[in-house]
């Protein structure tokens, strides 16, 4: 039990309910604390037991003021949320972990996730069918185009009629479909009701959704039933089927508890997550970041998280914003400010008059950009907006009350009228709300911002600029170049800054459907003023969440969104995990002869290179109104003040200004359409469940029945060498190096995401199991497949090697001096008995956290990575996983010290280790050096000597 039981109170309310007072039990200490300390402190109060979680860390944590970065503290968050393309390495890493124990000599049914772990089904919806795939199908809608899918799915939900949606007044918008011209939607089918989201009556949609869903079913069956298994045998796990609305959107719809209240014991609700942008709850009030799988894996297993005591910024906004703001040039404005701050590996807590202007929305958007700037997290505290919003979201008003009380006792709440004072923050930044302005980033990372006044002469200045992070370096003879194409019976004129992909993308940062909606006004403005999209352009409209749908659906905007060609897609995050149809032949053909450079723009918040189609070469992130009206001009060399987006009715020139709408707009169209009914019917779709997810059939034996055949589910490797007690640290004797790397590689460099490519290492392993490319899907989907993916890993066709000196997934194996597959060069010498490491410059891993980013180089044989610097979240995956993080001391890096990385390295680690000791490196050539080793603290010791934090729990089974 904890030592701070005596400070359990009755809340005065309610006194049913209790709760440890930290309020009473901090005093004048605790009142200074900022909001997002306060709840580390509930936590430790909480979990106090002696062994996992001290006294001493507890009044650390209290001590914040002056223990901030000198100490570690355990946190042991209220729950987990899993999405389905990390959920499923780590339900597969419990089966054999089960497995493991068993053969040890454990009972098996103790191995259970010892946290609330919701997991959402939902990243991998591919956009198969885009509305050109239907409209040149053979024959759409039946007959022949329908056979290769019954194969694929024999799930089908049976044909069933509709009943007809009675034509209330609120429903024209979606069930009339007016302003539609007959051939501009695809076939509808009968088959497929989505609700009218005010009358729960089934409204007819475009056939594109279903294609997609029943797709999803056939091709993920597998992980399906391997999920609903996790679902029936592991206590604590509850799955949220798929068709219901992407992770982001979820968690903050329905997961979102904010303050839990067990058998009536109150405390804060808190979470992890593997999605990188779990950290929007904060934008609620809810403490929480993203970690890597192997993170979310030990707090699924019972041991706190550890972390230093941060630092927390005080972020204090002021002043009102301008009207041609959208909610997204907010945020990219607030995160470039914390950006220039450094704020990494900090906490950003928001106070000051402005707070009160960004709607929960906003808030959860700028919490949730929080890796784009590397703080752990933004955090707003719950306040009266906050409270407004929850009742919108369904809490009911007993739940509410008993919110907002708890929360005022131990001052969580934040009341920005009364004089109470501000907490002492480490640091504060302050941002004036009227300097905003709207911004675009791009073309090849989301850090680099341009105005969009400054477009045109930004993009000129790319194709300037020498290849590199920014340019295209284009001869200054060849920049207007124009390629004539045919398409569908027409000429079009392709040249640089050309429109080829538009997408339309809810997830993560756009979570804010009035940014959505806005893009939907904008359509309806400009389909009313005679303007229209080409129709070589990609365009695509995925809206996240149900909630977003409702909000286009109800306000009536769906049909002029369609008619430019934005077709709904599905509720998957799709175009932003890099899962585009492919471009038109043509289109493709008339790119590659031209050396033309294409573009991108789209609305999620990924768009590193090699991302979205290969022979698109810029990409720019935009708010989603942006994206519509780039679409609309066909090319991103525009200046939308002075030149018109094209030509309307009559001939009359058209501005952008002409078509945008106010703030004023928005905000009545907003009011009119989000009404509580979304968030009820949201809860009724989670709550039932559907049909085909209802009707799968899985196992349900306390050991997952593995399918040898499966190229889907695989028992992993990690487990192997499981005895009771852990080996003692052995250093790295001759290595060689498998990769010599440059600055910045990211985890898109490391592990793979989006499509797999047919010359690769894991497509020849998926052809060699009898698949046809076709079948291959993405690495994403077979991520529960440690085959694949130790084949996926550094296979991104833009890694740039400095064996190689191109860009290119390939390395050299010196033993025989042939140039290989990066897990070609690794098996051969794993099968040598030679060890590997990697060498690397600065920020190595940055970008979002990807389990597999670790894992990956852990199954090629790799021991260690001497860099100059590392993304934290990466440093500590690669811990978790057993690989050594080392670092060069400053100023040092492979060429000062003049290594080739042909020579083979021995790293000597002493009896015992210590955090940040220093250890000696020889080379087989003779060099000596010495290098950082990167263990922050004792418990990361412990991990790394047990190989990692899954062998550590797995031994506390026996």
């Amino acid at each position: 039990g904890s030592p701070y039981q005596p400070a359990i109170e009755a809340l005065e309310s309610h006194p049913e309910k209790k709760f440890y007072n930290v309020s009473k039990l901090g005093g004048a200490k605790y009142d200074t604390l900022p909001y997002s300390i306060r709840v580390l402190f509930e936590s430790s109060v909480r979990h106090c037991d002696g062994f996992l979680v001290k006294e001493t860390d507890a009044m650390n944590i209290l001590d914040w003021k002056t223990k901030q970065n000198h100490v570690e503290v355990p946190f042991c968050p209220a729950r987990v949320v899993l999405q389905d393309f990390t959920g499923i390495p780590a339900m597969v890493d419990f089966a054999a972990m089960r497995e493991a124990v068993r053969n040890a000599g454990g009972d098996p049914v103790k191995v259970n996730p010892a946290c609330p772990t919701d997991l959402t089904v939902d990243h991998s919806l591919q956009i198969d069918f885009s509305k050109c795939a239907i409209q040149n199908a053979p024959n759409p809608g039946g007959g022949e185009a329908h056979k290769p899918l019954a194969r694929l799915s024999p799930l089908k939900a049976p044909p069933r009629k509709p009943p007809p949606c009675r034509a209330h007044g609120g429903c024209r918008g979606s069930c009339g479909e007016p302003g539609r011209s007959p051939g501009a939607c695809s076939a509808q089918i009968e088959n497929t009701p989505i609700l009218c989201p005010f009358h729960l009556q089934p409204v007819p949609e475009p056939e594109t959704v279903l294609k997609n869903q029943e797709m999803e079913f056939g091709r993920n069956r597998e992980r399906l039933q391997f999920f609903k298994w996790s679902s029936k045998v592991f206590e604590n796990v509850s799955i949220i089927p798929p068709e219901t609305g992407t992770v982001h959107q979820v968690n903050l719809e329905y997961l979102s508890r904010v303050v839990f209240d067990v058998k009536d014991f109150l405390h804060p609700d808190s979470v992890v997550g593997t999605d990188s942008h779990t950290t929007m709850v904060n934008g609620l009030g809810i403490l929480g970041w993203g970690v890597g799988g192997i993170e979310t894996e030990a707090v699924m297993l019972g041991m706190p998280l550890t972390l230093t005591l941060p630092e927390v910024v005080g972020c204090e906004l002021t002043g009102t914003v301008s009207p041609f703001a959208t909610s997204i040039d907010i945020v990219l404005s607030i995160t470039k400010h914390l950006r220039q701050a450094d704020v990494a590996g900090k906490f950003v807590e928001f106070f000051g008059s402005g707070v009160s202007q960004l709607s929960i929305a906003d808030r959860t958007t700028i919490a949730n950009m929080c890796p784009e700037y590397g703080a752990i997290l933004s955090f707003f505290p719950v306040d009266n907006v906050t409270l407004k919003h929850l009742k919108h979201a369904g809490f009911d008003k007993a739940k509410l009350e008993v919110t907002e009380a708890y929360l005022k006792a131990v001052k969580l709440f934040r009341n920005y009228e009364s004089s109470s004072r501000e907490p002492e923050y480490s640091q504060v930044v302050q941002v004036s709300l009227s300097s905003i302005v709207p911004y675009v980033s791009g073309p090849k990372r989301s850090q680099d911002r341009v105005a969009v006044n400054n477009m045109k002469s930004d993009f000129q200045a790319c194709l300037n600029e020498k290849s590199g992070v920014k340019g295209f370096q284009i001869a200054a003879e060849k920049q207007n170049d124009i390629v004539p194409v045919q398409y569908e019976g027409n000429e079009y004129k392709l040249s640089h800054g050309c429109v080829v992909i538009a997408a339309v993308i809810s997830c993560t940062n756009n979570c804010n459907p009035s940014v959505m909606l806005a893009a939907g006004l904008l359509a309806k403005k400009a389909v009313e003023a005679g303007l229209v999209v080409k129709p070589y352009i990609r365009t695509s409209l995925s809206p996240g969440s149900g909630m977003v749908t409702h909000y286009l659906s109800s306000s009536g905007v769906l049909p002029y969104l369609s008619k430019l060609g934005f077709e709904v897609v599905g509720y998957g995050c799709s175009t932003c995990v890099g899962n585009t149809a492919p471009l038109p032949e043509a289109i493709r053909n008339a790119i590659k002869q031209g050396d033309i450079i294409a573009c991108g723009v789209l609305s999620g918040t990924k768009n590193f290179e090699g991302r979205l189609c290969d022979c698109v070469r810029a990409n720019y992130l935009a708010s989603p109104p942006l994206v519509v009206a780039y679409a609309i001009a066909g090319t991103v060399r525009i200046d939308f003040d002075t030149e018109p987006l094209g030509t309307g009715f009559n001939g009359k020139s058209i501005y952008l200004r002409d078509i945008w709408p106010t703030r004023q707009e928005l905000h009545t169209v907003e009011e009119e359409c989000v009404i509580s009914s979304m968030f009820k019917e949201l809860k009724e779709k989670m709550e039932k469940g559907n049909k085909r997810w209802n009707l799968l059939e899985a196992p349900e034996s306390t050991l997952f029945p593995w399918d040898l055949k499966s190229t889907y589910i695989r028992c992993p490797s990690f487990f192997d060498k499981l005895a009771k007690e852990a080996a003692p640290a052995q250093g790295v004797e001759q290595a060689h190096v498998l990769l010599y790397l440059g600055d910045s590689v990211t985890t898109d460099h490391i592990s793979p995401a989006g499509s797999i490519a047919r010359s690769s290492a894991a497509a020849k392993y998926l052809t060699s199991k009898g698949l046809t490319p076709r079948e291959f899907n993405s690495y994403g989907a077979r991520r529960g497949n440690d085959a694949v993916m130790t084949r996926g890993t550094f296979a991104n066709i833009k890694l740039l090697n400095k064996f190689i000196g191109k860009p290119a997934p390939k390395t050299i194996h010196f033993p025989s001096g042939q140039t290989l597959d990066v897990f070609e060069a690794a098996e051969l010498y794993q099968k040598e008995g030679i060890p590997v490491i990697i060498l690397a410059g600065k920020k190595y891993g940055l970008g979002s956290s990807r389990d597999w980013a670790a894992k990956g180089p852990f199954l090629l044989g790799v021991k260690a990575v001497l860099a100059e610097s590392y993304e934290k979240v990466h440093r500590s995956q690669l811990i978790g996983i057993g690989i050594a993080p080392l670092q060069f001391h400053p100023g040092e890096n492979p060429s000062t010290l003049g290594l080739t990385g042909r020579e083979q390295f021995s790293i000597l680690f002493p009896p015992e280790l210590s955090p940040r000791m220093t250890l000696d490196v020889k080379t087989s050539t003779g060099k000596v050096f010495s290098v950082i080793a990167l263990f922050e603290n004792n418990m990361e010791i412990t991990l790394y000597k047990n190989g990692g934090s899954l062998n550590f729990v797995a031994r506390r089974f026996l």
